[in-house]
């Protein structure tokens, strides 16, 4: 907000140059309001109707049975055993891709792979669902018995791979960010290039790399057409990686398909995972962001 503190030029043009910008910057802040304004109303209405202790408790979500039930336990329990599942993959590998790409490899080379990397992020996610379907989940039944053909463990594998990208290029930037003279003080103390990179700049750059991570489990937990198509959307309040689960997001693919009828307690229950959803992605971004400013490292 330093902007707003700031006084533009008396001049029209500056002026006017001015409250463009200004506008252009509000867009984001006004879609998220938008977003929030447009799911209150209905989460009200659900919440008239189903208390707040169940939603948070109960140990099913069957909104559409006899006698339904609206625990959101299953879907949270889903959602982040496949987020589990996805950090595990792209974490370490990500790291590694950023330790490699930022200290072991040339500026050209280094923006060629990074270049491939942000390509690798832009296929559909559609594409990612249906390979751990019918590629992943056919190899993993032949080594782990009873392995449901919809499971989250294919589904996070691959989501593992899809976030990849997200881990990889903000470590690669924080890591960059670490200046010269840094890396050059180390090797002058006699530390070989797999020392600097580790026990110098990965620690100098803890704070962006944190970040990359809180922002990798926030797109995997909003992922929604690799969980829909390969995990399923069987909601279970469960751990085992082998069995049919649903997540969040899928529930919503499932339930955003017109059955049930406007204005339905099983109507507004999707308005009231969908909030869900966007409070954890918020919350999560939000702390990113806090981490980086907050724990930001500053260089003389």
């Amino acid at each position: 907000m330093e902007i707003l503190k700031e006084r533009p030029s008396r001049h029209s043009a500056e002026r006017l140059t001015f409250l463009v910008l200004l506008l252009l910057s509000s867009v984001t802040l006004l879609t998220t309001l938008g977003v929030i304004l447009s799911l209150l109303g209905d989460v009200v209405q659900f919440f008239r109707r189903v208390s707040l202790a169940e939603f948070l408790f109960a140990p099913e979500w069957t909104p559409l049975f006899a006698e339904p039930r609206y625990g959101i336990a299953p879907l949270l329990a889903g959602t982040f055993l496949v987020t589990t599942i996805a950090l595990f993959v792209a974490v370490p590998l990500g790291l590694a891709l950023a330790v490699y790409v930022s200290e072991y490899l040339s500026p050209d080379k280094r923006a060629r792979v990074l270049g491939v990397l942000e390509l690798f992020g832009g296929i559909p996610t559609v594409v990612f669902g249906y390979f751990a379907l019918l590629s992943v989940t056919p190899l993993l039944q032949k080594v782990i018995p009873g392995l449901s053909l919809f499971n989250p463990l294919s589904a996070g594998l691959v989501m593992g791979f899809a976030i990849l990208p997200y881990v990889s290029n903000v470590a690669a930037d924080a890591m960059q960010s670490v200046p010269r003279s840094i890396r050059e003080a180390a090797y002058a103390l006699g530390a070989r290039p797999y020392e600097v990179a580790l026990k110098v700049v990965l620690p100098a750059a803890l704070s962006g790399v944190i970040a990359a991570i809180i922002l990798a489990a926030s797109r995997a937990i909003g992922e929604t057409m690799i969980v829909a198509i390969a995990a399923g959307q069987r909601p279970a309040l469960t751990l085992d990686p082998r069995e049919t689960i649903a997540t969040m997001t899928s529930y919503i693919v499932q339930a955003a398909t017109g059955d049930q009828p406007v204005g339905s307690t099983a109507y507004y229950a999707l308005f009231a995972v969908g909030f869900t959803l966007f409070l954890l992605t918020l919350v999560l971004n939000v702390l990113a962001q806090y981490i980086v400013e907050r724990y930001r490292e500053r260089y003389e």
